[in-house]
């Protein structure tokens, strides 16, 4: 027969979070093993006033988060579990999450116990009790690398190279969140698709991690023409009016200078154009994947 040795926990596999330079954002990313779990906490955890904004990306959940404290006016059914504080320190960032019933389960040894979890404090949970639980992460930034034309007419795809380069690099301090393929204008002299790639990281290391991935890239690449831009950062919001620039036209080096303050260029082939646009429209997939023509 059969047997489970913890019948009523589902663990988190791993979670991680990153914040702004002055701590008052944070995006809290949580990988899920059980789906239905992780839908039913992103509902309602959305109706927690320190929640901006909930919204799945591959097998994981983001919560974008003010920092701070609130308390919960919690109710069975209608507002079972939330988050009730976020604090961010220096190379730390605490979560409380506070629910009742199933949802205090999953509020407390169902992500305490996740990869990623420095520490953890856990009130007794399941029945009918309210229970609570903090845990803590460490500070992260965002780092996105941008690649194109790492390929021939002959051999070779940027998206797998990006990909299988992004998983060679994570460590413990540098964890691959995401891989977003990005349509570009179709240029006279593209390989075929004409895509860019954008690989992001949740890292406590971004030197090494860019140093890795960029070692790698030089190593593997078949083209001449490669180019490796990297943003490091909260957001990438300035760099999108030049990514939608290169997804509806043809553009010169001149554009990209416009954006030249916002990212380290490692790899300055032809292939940098598209690299730098493709770092805007990560884990963003309907406007990465859509083909312009024109001004369409």
């Amino acid at each position: 027969m059969v047997s489970i040795s913890d019948p009523y926990t589902i663990r988190y596999p791993e979670i991680c979070a990153v914040a702004d330079d002055n701590g008052t954002t944070v995006e809290l990313i949580e990988e899920f093993a059980c789906t239905g779990g992780a839908m039913w906490a992103g509902h309602n955890y959305q109706k927690s006033p320190l929640v901006q904004s909930v919204r799945v990306v591959g097998n994981t959940q983001r919560f974008l988060l003010s920092a701070g404290e609130e308390d919960l006016p919690l109710e069975g059914s209608y507002f079972p579990a939330g988050i009730a504080a976020v604090e961010v320190t220096g190379d730390e960032i605490g979560i409380t999450y506070r629910g009742m019933g199933g949802g205090g389960v999953g509020a407390t040894v169902c992500r305490a116990e996740a990869a990623g979890v420095i520490r953890s404090k856990s009130d007794p949970c399941g029945g009918g009790r309210e229970a609570e639980a903090q845990i803590w992460l460490p500070r992260r930034e965002r780092v996105i690398i941008g690649v194109d034309d790492t390929d021939t007419p002959e051999e070779g795809a940027t998206w797998t190279l990006a990909h299988n380069i992004a998983e060679a690099v994570q460590t413990a301090e540098s964890r691959y969140l995401s891989h977003t393929i990005v349509q570009l204008f179709p240029v006279p002299y593209r390989t075929k698709n004409c895509v860019g790639v954008a690989c992001e990281f949740a890292t406590s290391a971004p030197d090494a991690l860019v140093s890795a991935f960029e070692e790698l890239l030089r190593e593997y690449t078949l083209s001449d023409d490669t180019g490796m831009a990297v943003f490091r950062g909260f957001s990438p919001a300035p760099l999108m009016d030049y990514g939608w620039k290169v997804k509806r036209g043809e553009v010169t080096r001149d554009d990209l200078n416009e954006i030249r303050e916002h990212i380290d260029i490692r790899i300055e082939g032809r292939g940098i154009i598209g690299a730098a646009a493709a770092i805007p429209f990560a884990t963003r997939y309907k406007e990465a994947l859509s083909i312009c023509t024109g001004e369409t």
